[in-house]
C-alpha cells in the first residue's frame, strides 16, 4: 500500500476553506502534530494534492477549519463549499438537508453520504432519508465530491458524495481533551486517546474516543397549567467509538483495521414551526400542542478493513460493515383531525388548541422505525504504463443490503380549554404503518486513470443491480422488483503550468427509487452533467482559485416523500430538471505574500445557480410541494446565490477570524408562490418563501504553550431573526446568537 505522498516543494494546497497549506507542507502538517496513517484509498480524495488531478470539482473541510469555529452544525461547516446548499431545519444540524448542484435537499437523500468510505445513511437504497448524520464536531475533516469525479461512489450520483472523516489511528501516544461551554446551557467534551506502537507481530494501534454534547435548546415551549418544563427543548447527543490495526512484519505490505462505534441521541425537536405571525412575534417560540415531541435514536456502526499489497503496483482493498439505527420520533400529527400545514394557515379553534387556549384533541405520532444496513466490498488498485501512459485501474465490487421496518401508532390526548390534558388514549401498536422496505444490490464500477504528461484522462462506468422488497401488513401487500442502472463518465484534467490547470467532464447519474417508489411504478432518477473549470495557484503569492461552471440536466426526478419531509405521502418522478450555475472560490494570505510574520488568510466562496422545472408538474396531490409546478419556475429551497467570505489573523500564539455567509431567499414550493395557499387553493403553512440573510460568526484563541488552547467566540453575530424553511410545518428559524469558551488540550 503506497503512502500519502508528499506535496512538492513548488507547489501548494488551498482547502474551500480559505485555508492555505504553505509550500513545503505535507498532509500530516496540516492534520496536527500526532497525524495518523490513513488509508487514503478509503478517502475519496485523500492527499490533498490529488486535487489538481481530478478532472472535477472537490473540497476538502480540514480539521482546522471545523476547529477554528468551533462547529458542531454540518450545515455551517459546508457553507464555505461552493455547489453545496443547505436547508436548516433545527439550528444544530441534527437533521441536515443537503443538496449538491440543484438535487432535492430533502433529508440529503439524493447524496451518497459515507463516513470513512462506508455509506453511513440508516438505509441508503431501502429509506435514504437521511434522520442519521455524524457529529461534525467529532470529524477530523469533510471530502466533498461533485461531477465526473464521483462515478465509484453511489448509488446516488446524480447530485455528488460527502465523506465524514473520523479521527485516525495516531502514529504516537496522544491524549486530546476539548470542552466548551455556552449559551443555552450548552456543555460539549471531546476526547481521545491513542498510540500506535511495534511489536514482534508487527505494528499495533489502537484509538478510543468520546464526543459528548447536550444543551437546554433555544426554543421556549408554551406553558399549561400542567407542563412547566417550556424552555427544555434541547438535545443530548452521545458519541462513543473505538479503532484498533494491525500492520504485520511480513514482506507483503499488509493492514487490517478494526471500527466500532455508537450514537445516541434525545432530543426534543419538532417538526411542527410556528404562524408568519408567531414567527415576526417571537422566532425562538413553540406551541404547546409540540410538548410531547422527542426524538430518541440510537446507531451502531462496525467495519472491518484489510488492505494488502502484493506489489508497488497494485493494492487490494476489502471492507466489511455493518450499519443499526433505531429512531422513535414521537409528535404532534393532526389537531381536531386537521392536518399540521392547514392548522398554521388557518386562524381558529384547532390553531387556538394548538396555542394552548381551547379545548380539542392532539394526535402524536409515533414513527417507530428500525434500520440495517450491511454488506462487503473490495476495491483494487493496478497502476502500470503502456506506450508511454500512466494508468491506474481502479475495479470495486460491491454486495450490499439494506431494509427499514415502520412500525408505528398514534396515540390520542384530550385536551381542556386551559391546555391542560385530561385523559390519553393508546393507539395500536402498528396502526399508523406496519410496512417493510429491503433492497439487495450488486454494485459494480470500473475507472482508469490515464496519464499523460500534463494529461489526465479518466473514464469510468458504474453499474448496479437492485432487487427490492415492499411489504404493507396492514393492506397485505407484499411484491418484488429487480431492475438495474448504468452510469457512466470521462473526465479531463490538463496542467499548463504549474501554476494553472483546466479540467472538464462528462458523466450519466442516476439514483434508485425506494421499494415502495418502485412498487408505485417509479422510475430511477437519471441525470446527464457536464462541467468545465481552471484551477490556479502560487505559493509565492499565497494565492489561488478554482471556477467551475456547470450543468446538469435531471430525469424523472424522484421527490422523496411527497409532502416534503413530512414523510406521510408516497415517492414520486417529478419529471425533467435543468440545473446549471457558477461556483467561484478564492483565497489569499496577506501575511505570506507580504512577509508579515503573522497568516492573514482571507476566502471568498461564490455559487450562483439556476435550478429550472422542464415541464408542468404532473403531480395534481395538494399534499406535495412539488404539485402545481409550471416550466420555467424555480425548484424549492435552492437559492440562486450563496457567498461565503471571511479574514483572519493569526501568529504562533494566538488568533482571531470572522466568517460571513449570505443565502438567498427561495421558494418553498415548486409552484413559487409567495403566499400560504396550495396548489388546489388550500391554506398551507408549507408553501411560500424562505428570507435572504446573512450571519456573521467570529472565533479567537491563544495559546499557553504547544499543548493548551483557550478558545471562545460567537456565531451569529448579529443575532439575525431569518426563516430558513417552511417544512416540515410552518415557519422555522436559524440558531439565534450563540457565544461559547473553552479549552482544548493535546499532548
Amino acid at each position: 500500500m503506497k503512502k500519502p505522498n508528499c506535496l512538492s516543494r513548488s507547489a501548494f494546497f488551498v482547502t474551500a476553506m480559505g485555508m492555505v497549506v504553505p509550500a513545503g507542507a505535507t498532509e500530516d502538517d496540516t492534520s496536527g502534530n500526532a497525524d495518523a496513517k490513513v488509508l487514503d484509498r478509503v478517502m475519496v480524495i485523500g492527499n490533498p494534492a490529488n486535487i489538481e488531478k481530478i478532472p472535477g470539482s472537490a473540497q476538502i473541510v480540514t480539521k482546522e477549519d471545523i476547529r477554528q469555529q468551533n462547529y458542531d452544525d454540518i450545515n455551517r461547516a459546508l457553507r464555505k463549499v461552493p455547489g453545496v446548499y443547505v436547508r436548516e431545519e433545527d439550528g444544530f444540524g441534527l437533521f441536515p438537508n443537503i443538496s449538491l448542484r440543484g438535487v432535492d435537499t430533502t433529508r440529503s437523500a439524493k447524496v451518497t453520504l459515507m463516513e470513512d468510505g462506508v455509506m453511513i445513511a440508516p438505509a441508503p437504497y431501502s429509506a435514504p432519508a437521511a434522520y442519521y448524520s455524524p457529529a461534525t464536531g467529532r470529524m477530523s475533516g469533510l471530502e466533498v465530491l461533485k461531477g465526473s469525479s464521483q462515478i465509484k461512489y453511489g448509488p446516488h450520483t446524480t447530485g455528488g458524495v460527502i465523506n465524514y472523516l473520523s479521527t485516525p489511528i495516531p502514529t504516537r501516544e496522544t491524549a486530546y481533551l476539548k470542552s466548551t461551554i455556552g449559551d443555552f446551557d450548552e456543555m460539549r467534551a471531546h476526547l481521545y486517546t491513542g498510540n500506535t506502537f511495534d511489536s514482534d507481530a508487527g505494528q499495533f494501534g489502537i484509538l478510543v474516543e468520546g464526543y459528548k454534547r447536550q444543551n437546554d435548546g433555544f426554543k421556549s415551549i408554551d406553558e399549561t397549567p400542567d407542563f412547566r418544563d417550556g424552555d427544555d427543548t434541547g438535545f443530548d447527543r452521545e458519541d462513543v467509538m473505538i479503532k484498533l490495526s494491525w500492520e504485520p512484519d511480513t514482506a507483503v505490505y499488509q493492514r487490517l483495521e478494526f471500527k466500532y462505534g455508537t450514537s445516541d441521541l434525545d432530543a426534543d425537536e419538532t417538526y411542527l414551526g410556528l404562524t408568519n405571525a408567531d414567527f415576526k412575534a417571537d422566532p425562538t417560540r413553540r406551541y404547546a400542542a409540540s410538548r410531547f415531541d422527542n426524538m430518541d435514536s440510537e446507531q451502531e456502526q462496525i467495519s472491518l478493513r484489510y488492505a494488502i499489497s502484493p506489489n508497488d503496483d497494485l493494492d487490494i482493498v476489502t471492507t466489511l460493515y455493518q450499519t443499526d439505527f433505531k429512531r422513535n420520533w414521537y409528535k404532534l400529527n393532526k389537531v381536531n383531525g386537521d392536518k399540521l400545514s392547514k392548522v398554521l394557515a388557518t386562524p381558529g379553534v384547532s390553531q387556538d388548541c394548538m396555542k394552548g387556549t381551547a379545548a380539542c384533541e392532539l394526535r402524536i405520532k409515533a414513527n417507530n422505525r428500525d434500520y440495517r444496513s450491511e454488506g462487503i466490498e473490495s476495491v483494487v488498485y493496478s497502476r502500470f504504463e503502456t506506450g508511454g501512459i500512466q494508468h491506474e485501474v481502479v475495479a470495486g465490487v460491491r454486495l450490499h443490503q439494506d431494509e427499514v421496518r415502520r412500525f408505528q401508532w398514534e396515540d390520542r390526548y384530550a385536551q381542556a380549554a386551559n391546555g391542560a390534558i385530561t385523559g390519553m388514549t393508546p393507539g395500536t401498536p402498528g396502526g399508523a404503518g406496519n410496512r417493510f422496505q429491503e433492497t439487495e444490490a450488486l454494485a459494480l464500477f470500473v475507472q482508469d486513470t490515464l496519464e499523460m504528461g500534463p494529461w489526465t484522462i479518466v473514464p469510468g462506468i458504474r453499474y448496479e443491480y437492485l432487487d427490492q422488497t415492499y411489504k404493507d401488513y396492514q393492506k397485505g401487500v407484499s411484491e418484488k422488483d429487480s431492475f438495474d442502472m448504468t452510469a457512466g463518465g470521462l473526465g479531463i484534467a490538463y496542467r499548463f503550468n504549474e501554476l494553472w490547470s483546466g479540467f472538464g467532464g462528462l458523466h450519466t447519474g442516476f439514483s434508485p427509487p425506494s421499494p415502495k417508489g418502485t412498487n408505485s411504478g417509479l422510475d430511477p432518477e437519471t441525470s446527464t452533467a457536464f462541467e468545465i473549470g481552471a484551477r490556479y495557484a502560487n505559493a509565492r503569492q499565497a494565492f489561488a482559485a478554482e471556477t467551475t461552471f456547470f450543468y446538469t440536466a435531471f430525469d424523472d426526478l424522484i421527490v422523496v416523500d411527497n409532502v416534503g419531509g413530512a414523510g406521510t405521502g408516497n415517492d414520486e418522478n417529478f419529471g425533467e430538471v435543468d440545473s446549471y450555475g457558477l461556483e467561484v472560490a478564492l483565497q489569499y494570505d496577506a501575511g505570506i505574500a507580504n512577509g508579515w510574520g503573522l497568516n492573514n488568510p482571507s476566502f471568498l466562496s461564490i455559487t450562483y445557480t439556476r435550478a429550472e422545472q422542464r415541464n408542468d408538474a404532473m403531480s395534481t396531490d395538494a399534499e406535495s410541494i412539488f404539485s402545481y409546478g409550471k416550466k420555467g419556475n424555480k425548484v424549492p429551497y435552492i437559492p440562486e446565490l450563496t457567498i461565503s467570505l471571511g479574514t483572519g489573523l493569526e501568529s504562533g500564539k494566538w488568533g482571531a477570524f470572522i466568517s460571513g455567509n449570505y443565502v438567498g431567499s427561495t421558494y418553498t414550493s415548486a409552484n413559487n408562490v409567495g403566499y400560504q395557499i396550495n396548489g388546489s387553493g388550500d391554506p398551507d403553512a408549507r408553501f411560500g418563501k424562505t428570507d435572504s440573510y446573512f450571519v456573521a460568526d467570529v472565533s479567537a484563541f491563544y495559546r499557553f504553550g504547544k499543548r493548551i488552547r483557550l478558545f471562545g467566540g460567537v456565531q451569529n453575530l448579529f443575532d439575525r431573526e431569518y426563516v430558513v424553511s417552511r417544512q416540515p410545518h410552518g415557519a422555522r428559524g436559524g440558531l439565534p446568537q450563540f457565544a461559547y469558551a473553552g479549552i482544548e488540550i493535546e499532548m
